[in-house]
């Protein structure tokens, strides 16, 4: 589903990854996806993976103060450590200045 985003400015952080195995990630995902929608400046998320284990999600933040928390949350570096121990054989996370958007909706 779309994420329901301010008018630009606002941030994008995008995480790709690719999962080599479950053991519990789909408990620990479902839990950080409570947790940020409580996190100030979090605006929503788009995410999708395919049959292979490659993911991308974006998630949308009003500022890069709102980032930086989420970022170091306790709960969410245990889960960081998590995906690097168990759970990823490969993550890039890039952080992205949204100025302007564009698209298109039929009815």
């Amino acid at each position: 589903m779309f994420a329901n985003t301010p008018k630009p400015p606002y941030y994008a952080v995008i995480f790709s990854s690719l999962k080599s195995e479950d053991n519990g990630y789909g408990e620990m995902a479902k839990r950080m996806v409570e947790l940020v929608k409580n996190q100030d400046g979090f605006l929503g998320y788009e995410s999708l993976r395919d049959e292979n284990g490659f993911g991308i999600t974006v998630s949308y933040w009003r500022d890069l103060e709102s980032i930086n928390k989420w970022k170091s949350n306790l709960e969410h570096l245990k889960a960081q450590q998590k995906g690097r121990e168990l759970w990823y054989k490969k993550y890039k996370i890039r952080v992205a200045k949204v100025e302007r958007e564009y698209g298109f909706e039929r009815e």
